[in-house]
C-alpha cells in the first residue's frame, strides 16, 4: 500500500539522508509574525531552515510585506543584501510563524501539462502552447498551515510545483529580457479538486483550483542571483514520507522566460504576480486505483536550493 504506515519526517536533516540537496545559503525573503510583534514583518531566512533575521528591525523604514517590498525595486532589496551582509541576530525558527512569501498579489497564473513525464503519464500529447489557467489569490496560504478538504470534494489531489515570482511590471515582455522581470522562485502546492477540474464546471478547470487553502507557498522567496539553474532542480513530493512525486525541472516543456512572454501577451504582469509552472508525474489521478488525500495526511513539497514546505490535511 502506498501510504501505509505513517512516517513523518521531522527536520530536512532526516530528509537529506534521503535526497542530499545542498540548500542555498543565499537570499532567501521570508515574511513572518511573531508573539513580540505586532503584525507581518519581512525578514531573511538564515539559510534552508535556518532562523530569521528581522529586516524591519535591521531598517525601521522598510516595508512589512513582500508586496510593497518588491514594488520599491532595487532600493529595498540593497538593503536586504546589506542585512545580509551584517552579523544579525537571529529570531530562532521555533519563535517565529512563517507565512506565505507573497500574499495577495494581482494575480496567481498556472501552467497545465507543462512536464514531458506528466505528459507521458497521461498518455496525451506535449502541448505546442502553453496552457494557461489561474487560482485566486484567496487559496494562497503559509508553508506550514494546514489544507482543508472542502466537503464539496471528494477527490483532492496533490501536485507539487516551481513558482516563479514576478519582480517588475511588464507587458509584452521578450523572452531574452524575461528574467529582468523575475524576482525570484518559491515552492507551491497545486493542491487539486479532481472532481471539479475534470467533471463539474463545464470542465472549466478554475473552481477545482482554488478553493480556499489550495495554494501553500514558502518557505521563501529565493531571489534569482541565489538559484544557480532553475531549470535544472530536483523537485519532489511526498504523502506521509513515501515519495509520489519525483522529478527534475529540466522536464519542463516551457520555461520561466517562454512562459513570461506568452502570459504577458494577454495580461500586464505586476510585481507580486505568481506564476506556477507545472506538475511532474505521480499525482494520485492518474495511479491505478486513484489515491487521493484525506483527513490526516502530510504532504512535503520539496524543491532543491528552494527548501521544503509541509502541509497537514484536515
Amino acid at each position: 500500500m502506498l501510504f501505509s504506515g505513517r512516517r513523518r519526517l521531522l527536520t530536512p536533516l532526516l530528509q537529506a539522508q534521503r535526497w542530499p540537496f545542498q540548500p542555498s545559503r543565499d537570499m532567501r525573503l521570508v515574511q513572518f509574525q511573531a508573539p513580540h510583534l505586532m503584525g507581518p514583518h519581512l525578514g531573511l531566512e538564515s539559510g534552508n531552515h535556518g532562523g530569521v533575521i528581522n529586516l524591519n528591525a535591521f531598517d525601521p523604514t522598510m516595508p512589512k510585506t513582500m508586496m510593497e517590498f518588491l514594488e520599491q525595486g532595487e532600493a529595498t532589496l540593497s538593503v536586504a543584501r546589506r542585512a545580509l551582509a551584517a552579523q544579525l541576530p537571529v529570531l530562532p525558527r521555533s519563535e517565529v510563524t512563517f507565512l506565505a512569501p507573497v500574499t495577495r498579489p494581482d494575480k496567481v497564473v498556472c501552467v497545465g501539462m507543462n512536464y514531458v513525464d506528466h505528459c507521458k503519464e497521461q498518455n496525451v500529447p506535449v502541448p505546442k502552447e502553453p496552457i494557461i489557467f489561474s487560482k485566486f489569490a484567496s487559496s494562497i496560504v503559509g508553508p506550514y498551515d494546514e489544507v482543508v478538504l472542502p466537503p464539496e470534494s471528494k477527490e483532492v489531489d496533490w501536485e507539487v510545483e516551481l513558482a516563479v515570482v514576478i519582480g517588475r511590471k511588464g507587458k509584452h515582455i521578450k523572452a531574452t529580457d524575461a528574467m529582468a522581470h523575475v524576482a525570484g522562485f518559491t515552492v507551491a502546492h497545486d493542491v487539486s479538486a479532481r472532481d471539479w477540474q475534470m467533471r463539474r464546471n463545464g470542465k472549466q478547470w478554475l473552481l477545482g483550483k482554488t478553493f480556499d487553502t489550495f495554494c501553500p507557498l514558502g518557505p521563501a522567496l529565493v531571489t534569482k542571483d541565489s538559484v544557480a539553474d532553475p531549470h535544472n532542480l530536483k523537485i519532489c513530493c511526498r504523502v506521509n514520507g513515501e515519495v509520489v512525486q519525483s522529478s527534475n525541472t529540466n522536464q519542463m516543456v516551457f520555461k520561466t522566460e517562454e512562459l513570461i512572454a506568452w502570459v504577458s501577451q494577454f495580461v500586464t504582469l505586476y510585481p507580486g504576480d505568481v506564476i506556477l509552472t507545472g506538475t511532474p508525474p505521480g499525482v494520485g489521478i492518474f495511479r491505478k486505483p486513484p489515491v487521493f488525500l484525506k483527513k490526516g495526511d502530510e504532504v512535503q513539497c520539496e524543491i532543491e536550493e528552494l527548501g521544503v514546505i509541509i502541509n497537514k490535511v484536515v
